[in-house]
């Protein structure tokens, strides 16, 4: 046991450390500096930029960058559809995997299209590798697209006032080829090492220990397993996802997978500070976050690791911790921490089942993503926080009877009116779709495993995990149907862009404002005491307003097992 917890604080310090030197080299990405892989991907960029005859020195407004945004993220749309709906007949279908159906094929593209990859298909049988190498194109794209929505945020907060905010296509172009394929191509190159496939050949035929001749899928999967991981995507290659031995091979590729997942996401918080030459405020980011996620994390290792009092009551040893739906050779610890990090993260990718949990692990998986402002995805993570300061400069100012300022510009009705909005969509597309898969029994209950309380938590998490752009669910859930595909699919559509265009629209709208030099009157932002008042106004507009829900589902089941 004590093995086991000093693994997972290796992972979590190990990750800290690198994220400090990443956020500076993203700072100096976006501000156009020069950085050490400029004569590798300098003359690509240059020669893709013409090929879309692209002005790289064009500065858009906010609004123009949330056009091409939504633009260029419509066309991967349609192209999607295309492939998921024909791939039966397209190329790269070794394996004669059929085609998808209208409602799973739009369910598919939207997820990862918005960087949720919430699968309601098994890897191995749901699609051709030329849907893997697409969905992998998109996994590289959403995130860019996320990276760079947060770039627009950094130059908006630069201390002037301005209406030109960089170029879209120049921030979404140096997310992906510098910072994304570098950190995958060494992830990647490290799982390969380690025994997970990287080939088209189809199927391979093996011999198992009992004796019997199985077919194993197999493919070009090293690849799409690393940028799921640092594009903090989350779709599985395979349908067990990273608890497949091909995906994750051994407690080595465990923390590999584990470090690459959230090193970007705590980079950009570092990366935040050195663009805009305010270290002190990305302390006070990291550190109000780090709260979150440590108040979430540490409960579910030490619930994970006592074991299921159920099992242990029926003279079963427990000495390994709640092993159902866990790997072996990663351990209860390894996988308890994971099941915080990918909620918290939003990667959504999973080495164990969240279904098999105990009931409040289940319940700090859904807080996570509930809050959905703890580090975050990459980029999204960035902006989620951002609403919430903003709601707490208002309200602080309102305390204190001082003008509600951040970063020199007066925060009004209008950015705050914006913000309240973002802040309720959230909890508004969970709770509204939960409640209507309840109050539709024909539709929704026969999809349960489990019809009780673990049965309502089920549809709960489903679109929790949907409005977080996580992609994780309880599994138990039969979710491959007409109202599942469709209800969540126009989740994920609302939640991933309408958080991104108010955080941008607030950016844009302080960005337009007189600067006015901070003075002895000013709201200090970067302390410890205003990062208290972020986390208080987190937990009370996020967290508290999901309790009724918790109580029906995780919270109920847990005293059912007492």
């Amino acid at each position: 046991m004590n093995t086991e917890i000093f693994g997972v604080v290796f992972m979590f310090l190990l990750t800290c450390v690198l994220a400090i030197p990443l956020g500076k080299y993203i700072a100096k990405v976006y501000s156009g500096e020069r950085t050490w892989l400029d004569f590798l991907f300098g003359n690509i960029e240059n020669t893709i930029y013409r090929l879309g005859k692209i002005d790289s020195k064009h500065e858009m407004s906010w609004k123009q960058h949330l056009v091409a945004l939504l633009t260029i993220n419509s066309i991967w749309f349609l192209v999607g559809m295309f492939i998921l709906m024909n791939q039966d007949w397209l190329p790269l279908n070794p394996d004669t995997n059929p085609a998808m159906s209208a409602h799973l094929a739009f369910n598919t593209v939207i997820s990862f299209v918005v960087n949720c990859n919430l699968q309601h298909y098994s890897g191995e049988s749901g699609l051709s590798y030329l849907g893997e190498l697409w969905l992998m194109f998109l996994q590289f794209v959403s995130a860019g697209t996320g990276m760079a929505a947060a770039a627009v945020l950094f130059n908006a907060l630069k201390e002037r006032t301005t209406d030109k905010l960089g170029n879209f296509y120049v921030y979404f172009l140096k997310s992906c080829t510098r910072i994304l394929l570098p950190i995958s191509l060494l992830v990647a190159i490290l799982l390969v090492f380690n025994g997970t496939p990287m080939t088209f050949e189809g199927k391979d035929t093996m011999i198992s220990l009992q004796g019997d001749t199985v077919q194993v899928a197999r493919g070009p999967a090293a690849s799409f397993i690393a940028i799921k991981h640092v594009g903090t995507n989350g779709g599985g290659f395979f349908g067990a996802n990273s608890a497949h031995p091909f995906e994750n091979p051994n407690y080595l590729t465990n923390m590999v997978e584990m470090v690459a997942q959230m090193i970007i996401p705590l980079a950009m918080i570092f990366a935040l500070g050195y663009y805009l030459n305010r270290k002190k405020l990305s302390y006070m980011i990291f550190a109000t976050m780090t709260a979150g996620f440590l108040a979430l994390a540490i409960p579910n290792v030490l619930m994970e690791m006592r074991g299921n009092p159920a099992i242990g009551s029926m003279g079963i040893d427990n000495a390994l911790g709640a092993m159902e739906g866990k790997e072996i050779r990663f351990g209860a610890a390894a996988s308890g921490f994971w099941s915080i990090a990918t909620t918290v993260i939003s990667t959504g990718s999973v080495n164990a089942m969240h279904d098999s949990t105990m009931p409040l692990s289940g319940m700090n998986e859904l807080l996570a993503m509930i809050t959905n402002s703890f580090y975050g995805g990459v980029g999204a993570g960035i902006l989620n926080f951002y609403i919430f300061i903003i709601l707490a400069v208002f309200i602080s100012g309102l305390m204190v009877g001082r003008t509600p300022e951040f970063l020199g510009k007066k925060v009004e009705a209008r950015e705050v009116k914006i913000a309240i909005i973002i802040a309720l969509v959230h909890p508004f597309l969970i709770l509204a779709g939960t409640a209507l898969s309840v109050a539709l029994p024909q539709l929704t209950l026969s999809t349960l495993n489990n019809p009780g309380f673990h049965g309502f938590s089920e549809m709960l998490y489903e679109f929790t995990s949907s409005s977080a752009n996580n992609g994780s669910g309880f599994e138990g859930l039969g979710d491959n149907t007409p109202w599942w595909n469709i209800s969540t699919g126009i989740v994920l559509i609302l939640s991933r862009f309408i958080p991104i265009i108010g955080p941008v629209a607030i950016a844009g709208l302080l960005a337009n404002k007189k600067y006015t030099p901070e003075s002895a009157g000013t709201l200090k932002t970067d302390t410890a005491t205003f990062g208290l008042m972020v986390f208080a106004v987190i937990v009370i507009i996020a967290a508290l307003t999901f309790f009724p829900a918790l109580a029906l589902g995780p919270i109920a089941e847990y005293f059912t097992m007492r």
